[in-house]
């Protein structure tokens, strides 16, 4: 207790007294200075510049907390700036001022670290007393009272007669939509969403209350509650932005707008809804910032990865991502294309939307509002002399002619498809009137793959599994051709434990700290063409995959479970059985 022995040392406590102070810090969860000022043995000037000449750190004596940008302050979430005791004070450029009262402590440290590598930062620590901290953790309490007067006025706004009379004429709208309050309102859900990285926000009315939930990891939570009659303003406010009609809500709706939050351009994807109790707003939120993600990232790996990096040195053929909406498909393309991005090709991609920007690729937009749809594109990109050509789904037969055509003229072309597993893209384009017998010599690779949760490497601990669920993941594991074990050093699992989510700051008391792939990877043999040249079922083909050593996802989840990676929960949720 460095502060009680300089006391003693300079003769301002003495050996008494600091023996006893020191019997209680250890005996409670108090910080020595927190008893020091209790005890009224020094003013908290003195004891914190004598902290400050003793670390080495520059003391902040005041701070006007009013002076503090919001989005600087909100850098440090309010949970961990309330445990660790400290606060962001000023940001330039990538240097943030951080104002910490226990700067040697090292969990709290180890916090920082992890926030500037989360943030991209670099700390600069000054030190500050108890009374400017407790000062300065007021602006969140301010920050949340701004919200909460948000609503308030918008509630004043939103007054109805006793009646309860539902404002309905588009003049009201256009003019309560321009309103201070409900700009704002409509600015802390999108910001929110953001901050917290979620895929989607739900603005949706329920029984007597409007509900508004977002989706993070791929799970939908509530995010909070308002009162339904501020349902109509908000769905108005978002229609404006969208270039929505505002007084039509009879059908559905689709539209899309840009913002920039937190110094990010933000792409959001609008979508309403009628339900019997009003508008449902669904918006899918876009950060092209987020960056693109390498092979290690996204979870490819083993004989999957091996299959994908052989396929994309062919100069013709087709690549396939398949799986529901949100899985990463296209995500894995962009993972294709930065390998294949080089100056002698010439790449032209068909999205809706544009999700990443990839320096050097030609990136197109379709819009079908104007006749500009994908087979539209398709039709004019071979006129673009392409060596690489991506289409961001095969939505329709056209499409998928034309994405066959391109890649039997000697093009590599990749695209997404809407099925459940890998082997499940063959009839699906069947279906879609491709000649079957065009199939073996265009169709290089199938991906089809899920997302899950990956487990917070601070808290998730160790634990031994059920028996069934012990001899499930054996059986799984046993399961994957023994050629593809040896090669690729996987072993059948005696005596294992596994992991499950723990709780911690650093991943917000969740368990969970991010996503990662599961896969399978079906390629095109020479035994699979006679089966598709047979017409033969869908299990008829999943067998011959497994007979060519194909991994599923579930045993690729399997694999994960066992690394430490997730959960066998988590695989189980997503990996549906075939």
């Amino acid at each position: 207790m460095i502060l009680i022995e300089q006391l003693v040392k300079r003769g301002v406590l003495k050996k008494e007294k600091a023996l006893s102070l020191e019997t209680e810090i250890k005996n409670s969860v108090k910080k020595e200075e927190e008893v020091l000022i209790r005890e009224k043995i020094v003013s908290e000037d003195f004891l914190f510049n004598l902290k400050s000449e003793i670390l080495k750190i520059p003391l902040k004596r005041e701070v006007d907390k009013e002076k503090i940008a919001q989005k600087v302050f909100e850098i440090i979430p309010e949970e961990s700036a309330r445990y660790y005791k400290m606060i962001s004070l000023s940001k330039k450029k990538d240097i943030l001022d951080v104002g910490m009262v226990y700067p040697e402590d090292l969990s709290a440290q180890e916090a920082l670290k992890f926030l500037s590598r989360q943030e991209k930062f670099t700390p600069q620590v000054f030190l500050i007393t108890l009374t400017v901290f407790s000062e300065l953790i007021k602006r969140y309490q301010d920050i949340r009272k701004n919200v909460d007067q948000a609503l308030q006025q918008l509630e004043t706004e939103l007054k109805v007669d006793k009646t309860e009379a539902k404002i309905t004429e588009k003049v009201d709208l256009e003019r309560l939509v321009e309103k201070a309050p409900i700009i704002r309102v409509v600015a802390v859900l999108l910001r929110q969403a953001v901050e917290k990285e979620a895929s989607d926000i739900h603005i949706e009315p329920v029984k007597g209350r409007l509900r508004v939930r977002i989706r993070q990891m791929g799970i939908l939570r509530s995010s909070f509650w308002l009162p339904l009659k501020n349902l109509a303003p908000i769905v108005a406010r978002i229609k404006i932005l969208a270039s929505l009609k505002i007084d039509e809500t009879r059908i559905p709706q689709d539209g899309r707008f840009s913002a920039k939050i937190n110094e990010k351009d933000i792409d959001f994807r609008t979508s309403t809804f009628p339900t019997t109790l009003g508008e449902k707003v669904v918006i899918r939120i876009l950060d092209s910032t987020t960056g693109l993600k390498s092979f290690k990232e996204l979870g490819l790996e083993r004989k999957n990865l091996e299959i994908v990096k052989k396929t994309t040195k062919k100069p013709y053929g087709l690549i396939l991502a398949t799986g529901p909406t949100g899985c990463g498909k296209s995500t894995t393309l962009y993972a294709i294309l930065e390998i294949l991005n080089k100056e002698g090709v010439n790449i032209i991609t068909l999205e809706d939307p544009v999700e990443y920007f990839i320096d050097g690729v030609n990136q197109s937009q379709v819009k079908p509002e104007i006749g500009y749809t994908f087979a539209t594109g398709l039709r004019h990109i071979v006129r673009q002399d392409p060596d690489i050509i991506m289409v961001g789904e095969i939505r329709d037969e056209e499409t998928a002619g034309l994405a066959i055509h391109a890649a039997l003229t000697g093009h590599l072309v990749l695209a997404t498809l809407h099925t459940s597993h890998a082997v499940g893209a063959i009839p699906r384009l069947i279906d879609m009137k491709v000649d079957a017998f065009l199939l073996p010599s265009t169709l290089s690779i199938i991906i089809a793959q899920r997302l899950l949760r990956t487990l917070c490497p601070f808290c998730k601990r160790k634990v031994k599994p059920p028996k069934e669920t012990e001899e499930m993941i054996i059986r799984e594991v046993k399961s994957i051709p023994e050629s593809i074990r040896r090669d690729y050093s996987i072993e059948v699992p005696k005596d294992f434990y596994i992991y499950e989510p723990g709780q911690c700051k650093k991943c917000d008391t969740k368990g969970f700290s991010g996503r990662l792939g599961i896969f399978e990877v079906l390629a095109m043999t020479d035994q699979l063409e006679e089966i598709i040249l047979q017409k033969t079922s869908e299990s008829a083909i999943f067998q011959q995959a497994r007979n060519q050593g194909m991994i599923t996802m579930k045993q690729d989840g399997i694999l994960k479970v066992l690394e430490g990676k997730t959960t066998i929960e988590e695989v189980l949720r997503v990996a549906e059985e075939k």
